[in-house]
């Protein structure tokens, strides 16, 4: 099915924003999930989507699991993964894959009594070897519902969320490379920027978050907040609103990104507990059928319908910047789903949209001293905390002298005319 544009969007938009996504189920889990992580994977075995945790068809405490599954985008096959390595099942946590490893953050416990524990845990799962390893460093403040992307592919943003008692603004940045945590800017301390529930992603040098539940009342939430990360020092973001703002609400929707532009996929207008009623009192809660997107650089925002798109969704695979995965989610009438559906971007996307390549643009790697570039362009080099180290226009096979540089693992990025390559260096003496 093909998303028809709204008005709203038809009456803002230039032909060159066109936004359609063409949708499709593909496969069936075992099982129906929801409410559970989801990230993409790739290996020499092929290109798979995962789903981590989340709740059964019987949307009870009880129903609340730790089950994981792997499906083939190519063949299809759906394969049964150990369960995610905690002691208690899970709802509400984050996936996000740096390299071959995805790490699945947080979310939180219902007990038998009604009380729900936020979780500090971070797994590790190694999709080259297929298996969980070592858990990583713990999250210092425990969180679920939370804003989960990565950064120039080696931090991982967690931003606001849930924590035990209440929403909080705390940005917690992961180092993959390092294991260790370190703490971001803040959100502000206000209901605007303070949610559960809500998404988003980085793009360039910004993250978005959208939607969300905050207040007393948990209302749900139209803001669009976006944090300029200082490349120099990713700890440290600025922090503001989009204008306009969004024309609609957003709740537990699957957060993407193409070439320039964000997208919200899916998720209510409606807030609610994991058992899908309302916390408003109204009852049980309907998807939204709805696909929100935004061009930061137009600072346009579009609103389609999409009827195929459930509720309760915590991640997407991504397995190109046009070919997306829904695992699972809320249907119709509080139906929990098993399908996997396939979402294939055919937005037309303006004249200045960049590709990205992760093929190998320098040699040697691991490299001493020099390094060679085969592309020409702006290259700047990035440490393992993220911190840029030096910027230099390249001309093609160009040999740079990095000796000053202490040994470690680097992350290079280079801008052409209209491509960005991206490689992961390591410097010894």
């Amino acid at each position: 099915m093909k998303f028809a544009v709204s008005a709203f969007c038809l009456a803002l938009s230039l032909a060159s924003y066109s936004q359609n996504w063409n949708t499709a189920e593909v496969a069936s889990l075992p099982e129906p999930v929801a409410n559970n992580a989801v990230c993409e994977g790739f290996s020499p075995a092929g290109n798979f989507v995962y789903s981590f945790a989340g709740i059964d068809s019987s949307l009870g405490y009880s129903g609340i699991h730790l089950k994981s599954w792997r499906v083939n985008t190519q063949t299809l096959q759906v394969d049964v993964l150990p369960d995610l390595p905690d002691t208690l099942g899970k709802v509400a946590a984050g996936a996000s894959r740096v390299g071959n490893i995805i790490y699945v953050i947080g979310g939180y416990h219902v007990l038998a009594n009604g009380n729900e524990v936020s979780s500090n845990k971070v797994h590790r799962f190694d999709v080259v070897q297929n298996q969980f390893i070592s858990d990583g460093a713990a999250i210092p403040v425990p969180i679920d519902d939370h804003v989960q992307a990565v950064y120039r592919d080696s931090l991982i943003f967690v931003a606001t969320g849930w924590s035990n008692t209440g929403n909080v603004a705390d940005v917690q940045v992961y180092n993959t490379y390092t294991d260790s945590w370190q703490a971001g800017t803040s959100t502000p301390n206000t209901a605007k920027y303070k949610c559960f529930g809500a998404s988003g992603e980085i793009l360039g040098d910004t993250i978005y978050y959208f939607g969300g539940a905050a207040g007393g009342a948990f209302a749900a939430q139209t803001e669009l907040r976006k944090g300029y990360i200082n490349p120099n020092d990713p700890t440290e973001i600025t922090w503001g609103e989009s204008e306009p703002e969004p024309i609609t609400t957003g709740y537990r929707a699957a957060a993407t990104k193409t070439s320039n532009a964000l997208h919200w996929l899916g998720g209510s207008n409606v807030t609610y507990n994991f058992n899908a009623i309302a916390y408003n009192g109204s009852g049980l809660v309907e998807p939204a059928n709805q696909a929100v997107f935004y061009h930061p650089n137009s600072g346009l925002w579009g609103n389609e319908a999409a009827p195929d798109l459930p509720m309760d969704l915590r991640g997407i695979g991504n397995i190109s910047s046009t070919q997306k995965y829904i695992v699972g989610g809320i249907g119709e009438n509080g139906v929990v789903l098993s399908s996997v559906i396939r979402l294939d971007y055919e937005g037309t996307l303006s004249v200045d949209d960049e590709r990205v390549e992760s093929s190998p643009f320098i040699t040697p790697n691991p490299v001493v001293n020099f390094l060679n570039t085969s592309k020409k362009g702006v290259l700047s080099m990035y440490n393992s905390t993220g911190k840029l180290v030096f910027t230099i226009t390249t001309t093609n096979q160009e040999q740079i002298d990095i000796s000053n540089l202490p040994v470690g693992i680097y992350f290079a990025s280079l801008q052409s005319s209209n491509r960005v390559y991206r490689q992961r260096l390591i410097i010894t003496k």
